[in-house]
């Protein structure tokens, strides 16, 4: 079984690729005069398929044929080939020579001219019938053969010569390995050279790529690494999860492999993967990445031509929002963070520029309730995604009415504000410290998805929390964490060996996020489905890996208000699925802002008792120094 790729291209780039493989005489005249002779080789081959034609079906007995029909029907055929040949772009290098779409309009050529044949034929009986309908697969025949031939000239002209080139054994039998092999296969000045396609699938054990055949399953990868002597382990898997990528790379460290990847298919400009788009691997793909299959229409129905208001847009949740809302074609996007510098950043992201003249781009801190209300009387947002808060746990538990202010009554200001202004849609964006929470972080956070549910029952449009865990590249991840570390020689801090933490993209949460508005539920969260939780100390290790000085690990301990394994629902909460296969709900009990009032204290101890009295369940007590 022998898979083959061919990539549409014009004849300036095959002139520019072909011609600086072979002989500069052969293959600069035949890309030159292309026009002159494939028309003739084509023109030739109607001689040789229609003269073979009648003599088989004159058994070859000469002095039965009519010499002056057969030229006719020569001269009528290769004409028609050339005429329509040109229509079909044959003869003008609109195809690349021996590809599926040239000998497709071969075909199509052939096929009419065998026709038109045919047709004048019938009358003039210049050969006997039956010659057009055998000379039509002679003539095919011969035409394919020259171009194939030429294009097997053009592979072998490309292939490496493997002097300097890394040897690679591939993992996947996939499309993404169809065309990263070819890719290889086709640079001579190519750094990699495949040796040999790893895939645990048992059907694709016969398979071949460009000559290059599945030699096992990963558990093959080291014996096949030492027989082939390989140096690189390409996970040629665009959708490849986090587990799986986790485990070959191991199984391809271990074997002294270098492990490397091909991106996502969200993170290319097109379709096509390129020996360019092999990379190390990163620790996104580590992590995991996943295909978000989105409701594009049901996104689009709730934000094109609407106004859309997104707090906290210069952070990194917010700043995505922006950009992936802007996609969709809203009326006006407003813009609002307290952080000038994100607002500039996330204006140039999205725009190209930053003149920061644009009155959607609002200065503001949610905390101020004259300001959101001026905001809102000005913008009159029909859709509100609610990014803005205080995030990082340590800070939260040394300042808690810092905390308060913004993750409590900013959320209540922007949910009466939005109710007066009947707004639609309203997202909250939460945490998975919001479960069961034993930090002041987790508790205020809860508290504003209790008071986002209160504010579904009181008014018109859909309410709704969207709750989710780490997020990949954020500011202040232990990700950015860690690599500052590393940079500065380790070591690298992790609280408890054991400690576990679910982790997802900033591009898929926020899709996910969008998602959520178009689909949730009234009263209550939308969770999202992190995957499986990783173990921080096997990122930090495959980080330190990828460094070129030995790194030490130092266990710090746990901190007042941290969890050993964070969780994404509650004991209490029951979770059911909703439109889509990556987003669950559970219910919130609603809770009024008055029952909140007097929520002042400045102490953790003392403010987590105050929130704990308002919670729909008992404390959940935590290790606290």
């Amino acid at each position: 079984m022998e898979r083959e790729h061919a990539t549409p291209g014009g004849a300036d780039q095959e002139t520019g690729q072909e011609a600086a493989i072979a002989p500069r005489w052969g293959y600069q005249a035949l890309i030159e005069y292309r026009f002159a002779w494939l028309s003739a080789w084509d023109s030739l081959s109607w001689v040789m398929a229609i003269w073979l034609a009648i003599w088989v079906r004159y058994e070859f007995s000469v002095e039965r044929i009519d010499g002056a029909g057969v030229w006719f029907a020569i001269a009528l055929t290769a004409s028609i080939q050339v005429l329509v040949g040109v229509w079909q772009g044959l003869y003008l290098g609109r195809w690349r020579l021996g590809s599926f779409e040239e000998i497709e309009a071969l075909l199509k050529t052939v096929v009419v001219a065998a026709g038109g044949l045919l047709l004048v034929d019938i009358p003039t009986r210049w050969v006997p019938i039956s010659v057009p309908v055998a000379a039509v697969f002679i003539a095919l025949v011969a035409m394919a053969a020259v171009r194939y031939a030429w294009r097997v000239l053009i592979d072998r002209g490309r292939r490496p010569n493997g002097i300097g080139a890394a040897r690679v054994l591939v993992f996947g039998a996939g499309e993404g390995a169809d065309q990263v092999i070819t890719a290889m296969l086709r640079d001579p000045s190519s750094p990699y050279l495949p040796v040999a396609i790893l895939d645990d699938d048992p059907r694709k054990s016969q398979l071949r790529i460009r000559s290059v055949r599945v030699r096992g399953t990963k558990l093959d990868i080291a014996t096949v690494a030492a027989e082939l002597r390989a140096s690189v382990l390409l996970i040629a898997i665009p959708s490849a999860d986090g587990p799986l990528v986790r485990e070959l790379a191991a199984i391809g460290t271990a074997a002294g492999l270098r492990v490397m990847a091909v991106p996502a298919m969200s993170n290319r400009f097109d379709d096509t993967i390129g020996v360019g788009d092999i990379r190390p691997l990163t620790t996104t793909d580590l992590l995991g990445r996943r295909e978000i299959d989105t409701d594009i229409n049901g996104i689009a129905r709730y934000l094109t031509g609407r106004r859309v208001l997104i707090t906290g847009a210069g952070g990194s949740i917010g700043s995505e929002l922006c950009r992936q809302v802007h996609r969709f074609g809203p009326s006006a996007l407003v813009m609002l963070d307290r952080d000038e510098s994100g607002l500039h950043a996330v204006q140039m992201s999205i725009e190209g520029r930053a003149l920061l003249e644009n009155r959607e781009l609002v200065v503001a801190d949610i905390r101020d309730v004259e300001r959101m209300a001026e905001v809102f009387n000005e913008h009159r947002p029909d859709v509100v995604f609610h990014a803005a808060a205080l995030k990082h746990l340590p800070l939260c538990e040394m300042h808690p009415s810092e905390a308060v202010k913004t993750n409590v009554w900013g959320t209540s200001t922007l949910l009466e504000l939005a109710m007066r202004h009947d707004v639609d849609t309203f997202v909250n964006i939460s945490t998975d410290k919001a479960c069961d929470p034993v930090s002041v972080l987790g508790s205020t956070k809860r508290v504003a998805e209790r008071l986002t549910a209160a504010a579904d029952e009181a008014a018109r449009g859909a309410y709704i929390s969207v709750r989710f865990g780490n997020v990949l590249g954020s500011r202040g991840s232990v990700l950015g964490a860690f690599r500052a570390q590393i940079a500065m020689g380790g070591p690298i801090t992790i609280t408890d060996p054991d400690v576990t933490r679910y982790f997802m993209t900033v591009e898929e949460a926020v899709q996910l996020v969008i998602q959520a508005g178009a689909i949730g539920d009234h009263g209550g969260a939308m969770v999202l489905d992190m995957g499986e939780p990783v173990r921080i100390v096997d990122v930090a290790q495959r980080l330190i890996a990828e460094a070129d000085r030995r790194i030490e690990i130092v266990y710090t301990g746990l901190r007042p208000g941290e969890k050993l394994h964070e969780v994404l629902e509650g004991i209490h909460e029951h979770p059911r699925p909703s439109a889509h296969p990556l987003i669950a709900f559970v219910q919130v009990p609603p809770l009024a802002a008055s029952d909140l009032v007097g929520l002042t204290s400045s102490n953790p101890e003392a403010l987590l008792a105050e929130l704990h009295q308002n919670m729909d369940q008992p404390p959940v007590t935590a290790p606290r120094d």
